[in-house]
């Protein structure tokens, strides 16, 4: 006897439905801004300088105050007003005077000091071979400009 058999098959599926679209959109993105690094001249200042004496080292910091980095090509070292006792010196300029430095930083500066000792400039009082005594007891004050 034969038995009829029922073979099923059964098919799961899936249907899948979506909408389409398409948009635009804006959105804005700014710049950071630079500001001015500082330069604070190390100890020990040259000092006790006289007439041909020998060069002095004159080092230096320069602080980004900014948390990212500032390119800082070099640091010019100049010299300012000569005071005595706290007063403008007479007989004594800045030509009885002679920085040398290399201008080369050439650095990106991360946030924070960072210190050029030895920076390799240097300072000395030149022997003008005539009275140089409006020099005795002076404050020879420099400037730093970083560019």
């Amino acid at each position: 006897m034969l038995v009829p058999t029922v073979a099923g098959v059964f098919v799961a599926g899936t249907a899948f439905a979506y909408w389409s679209t398409s948009g635009s959109g804006t959105g804005t993105s700014s710049t950071g801004t630079s500001t001015a690094v500082t330069v604070t001249q190390l100890t020990p200042y040259p000092a006790a300088m006289v007439p041909g004496g020998a060069d002095q080292a004159i080092n230096f910091t320069v602080t980004n105050t900014l948390t990212t980095n500032q390119y800082v090509a070099g640091v010019l070292i100049g010299i300012g007003p000569i005071t005595v006792g706290g007063s403008p010196a007479v007989g004594c300029t800045a030509s009885d005077f002679v920085i040398t430095q290399p201008n080369a930083i050439n650095a990106d500066l991360t946030g924070g000091p960072h210190d050029y000792n030895p920076s390799g400039a240097k300072i000395h009082m030149v022997n003008a071979l005539t009275n140089q005594d409006g020099c005795k007891n002076a404050t020879v004050n420099l400037t730093f400009t970083a560019s």
